[in-house]
Formats: structure tokens, sequence, C-alpha cells
């Protein structure tokens, strides 16, 4: 069953279903440590199952003359390869990322074609990282924007490619979700602005939202009424991360952009260990589940970044 499909069930059930993220393993290790992930949280029925997707990054390394080294590499390469070996391991629902930045719009084709091969169609539609975020090579002729990307799977859906081939349109079409941002985009001069743009986006085809990870609820609230507000109709699923660790506190803002309550940051404050600061990241979580629930968001969607085990306390109280 499609995600869209899933979620419109939990809107008419009035029930709010488990779903989560997940990195593909760093280069060279095994499919196992992301099995061993899901093996922690499969007791609570995930929907469906997101694989972040990543593009080369440039690293420098020092060499044995003392010389600084430039290597160009992709530390997390096989989303499309992990999204394979989930759904055969596990039958759930799988939607690995698919991202402009760092890849051309022929290997994104490339590895459309390889999921449409595998019967896997769900798909979550981004730009991904900006090169104003890390030191990323850029590839020229990649999509600017994720409108573009959605503009690219709806003509491969009525089978238009890149070369100008038409065959018949695929069996099963691809069904994509797009990124939403309770606190807007970083690059948006403000959230109206970016839901407006973020309709385009679903008229164009995406089917539901889910959220970039936000601390607090009220944000995401107005985040919906005023998507809601502009006409946006399709389901819009939270996402939620635990804070983990004590660095979290600055290396979450900076990175994702986004705000710490005072009332959770002056608790991770008083934390002396990360295994404090777990119990005060799931704590908050439930809370934030809780009511969430109470709101009747079709899906909770979790991003186990390094926090597997705090995801499936948090779930543990809430399902």
């Amino acid at each position: 069953m499609k995600v869209i499909e899933q979620l419109n069930q939990a809107i008419e059930n009035k029930t709010t279903h488990f779903s989560f993220e997940l990195l593909p393993p760093l280069r060279g290790n095994s499919i196992y440590k992301v099995f061993n992930t899901i093996d922690k949280l499969k007791e609570f029925d995930p929907k469906y199952i997101n694989i972040t997707a990543h593009r080369d990054e440039m690293v420098f390394t020092e060499a044995a003359d003392g010389t600084i080294e430039k290597k160009i590499t992709r530390k997390r390469p096989g989303t499309v390869a992990v999204a394979a070996a989930i759904k055969n391991e596990y039958k759930i629902t799988v939607v690995p990322h698919v991202i402009c930045s760092g890849f051309s719009p022929e290997e994104t084709e490339n590895a459309l074609l390889d999921l449409n091969f595998l019967d896997i169609h769900d798909v979550l539609l981004l730009r991904g990282d900006s090169s104003s975020r890390h030191d990323f090579i850029s590839n020229e002729g990649e999509h600017k924007y994720a409108i573009d990307l959605i503009n690219q799977v709806n003509k491969m859906n009525q089978g238009e490619f890149l070369d100008g081939t038409h065959v018949d349109p695929f069996v099963t079409p691809f069904s994509f979700g797009s990124a939403g941002y309770p606190e807007k985009h970083e690059e948006a001069p403000n959230l109206d602005s970016d839901i407006y743009w973020l309709k385009k986006k679903v008229d164009a085809g995406a089917d539901y939202i889910v959220t970039q990870m936000f601390f607090d609820n009220q944000k995401f609230f107005n985040f919906v009424k005023k998507a809601r507000a502009a006409g946006i109709t399709v389901p819009i699923v939270p996402g939620i991360k635990p804070i983990s660790a004590l660095s979290q506190l600055s290396v979450l803002p900076q990175i994702f952009k986004t705000d710490i309550p005072e009332a959770l940051a002056a608790e991770v404050r008083k934390c002396k260990t990360n295994d404090a600061v777990k119990q005060v990241g799931v704590e908050w979580g439930i809370q934030q589940g809780k009511e969430l629930i109470q709101h009747g968001v079709p899906s909770l969607h979790f991003y186990t970044l390094m926090a597997s085990d705090c995801v499936k306390e948090i779930a543990k109280a809430i399902y």
C-alpha cells in the first residue's frame, strides 16, 4: 500500500501511524546496522520507512608527507539498494529519498528506473543540501529546485524520458511526498513565501508533506493552519527527532535551522551526561507525540539519526 493510501486510511479511521527515517550505512558498513535499527522499532508496526540520499562531498585528508589532499567521496551510498533490502527483508513500504543536489537528471532517471524494476514506487522528492552548508561538488546540469525534480518524475510517469523516448505510462506510477518547514526554509524570506512555493509542489503532484524536525508543536499547528488557508489539502506529517546529546543543543539549530524552546534548552543545560540528555529528549518527545496525536495527525514520522533507542522509548509510551 502506498504512503498516501496509508495516510488517507489513518485520517479516515482517526488513527496515527508510526513511521521513521534511516540513514544508509557509511561506506563499507553492513546492511545489518540498518536491520538492527528496524528490529528495535518494528514492534510499533511502522507503516513506511524512509531512506535518506546523500551527494558527493569534498573531503580533505593529510598525506604521509604532510600535504593536504582533496578527495571527492560519497560517504553514504546505496539508497536504492538499502530500500530494496528493507522491502525484501521486512515487507514494509519503503520511501527512498531522491534529491536534486549532486545528481544529474540522467542519474535520477536511472535511479527511478531501478526503483520501478524493484517495484518501489514511493519516493520523497527533495532539493537536498545546498553548497552553503557543506563543501560539495556541483554537478553541471543538475536540477536546482525540487519542483524541477517533480516535473521529471511526472514526465517519467507518463512514459517520457530525457532522450525523447516515449513508452507506455508506468503501470504503477511513482507517488511522491515533499518537504515542509514549520519554521520556514532557511532561504525563504518568510513563512508565507515558503508556503507559496510549497503549494506549487503540491499543485504539481505531491501527495503529502512531511515536515522538517521541530520541537515546538505550536509552530507546527501554525504551519498547518497557514498551509490550509493557502489551499493545501494533502496530509501533513510532522517530523520528530528526540534530542540525544549535549552537542545537539547547538548543532541541530546550526544544521537544520530549527529553534529549540527555552524550556527544553534549560533542561538540557542541566544535564552532565548524554544519558541524562537522552532522558530529557524522551520525555519531551513523549509530550510532543501525545499532543500531536490529540490533534489528529495521520502519522508521527521519527528521525532516528543516532537516536533509535530514544525513539523506541517514545513509541512505547504513546503507541
